[in-house]
């Protein structure tokens, strides 16, 4: 999993994400969604509600495997279970750099809001975190 959204430019010297699946695991494990062929992990998902929105981070797809419907299911399978919860909207964080991901959001009906997100690191996952 880690490969993978590394190969798909997700990860972050601040952020472990070895850490960050072990947190998902103990929180709302059934959003946490993979997509494998062959035995091969090439699609995930992670989703959260807090009782007011949904998120949805770690979206990634391997390459050799974009534009074949794994990123529109995974991202259907968790909109359908963040309903089941009563969960009212979907908050998706889409760097401004990411043509490509901000066009398959968008071909999915998310929209542009006119919020700022601002982020404070709580618990560092690197002894020299200074990033949020």
């Amino acid at each position: 999993m880690v490969a993978l959204w590394q190969e798909c430019g997700l990860t972050r010297p601040w952020n472990d994400p070895g850490k960050d699946i072990a947190r998902k695991l103990t929180v709302q494990p059934e959003l946490f969604l993979v997509g494998e062929v062959d035995g091969r992990i090439v699609a995930t998902i992670m989703a959260g509600y807090d009782g007011h929105r949904g998120w949805v981070n770690y979206l990634a797809v391997a390459q050799g495997y974009r534009r074949q419907g794994f990123g529109r299911v995974l991202m259907r399978e968790a909109e359908e279970r963040l309903v089941a919860l009563g969960c009212p909207k979907l908050n998706v964080q889409v760097r401004k750099s990411s043509a490509e991901a901000l066009g398959f959001y968008r071909s999915l009906g998310y929209a542009h809001d006119e919020t700022v997100s601002l982020g404070k690191r709580l618990i560092p996952d690197q002894p020299q975190d200074s990033c949020a």
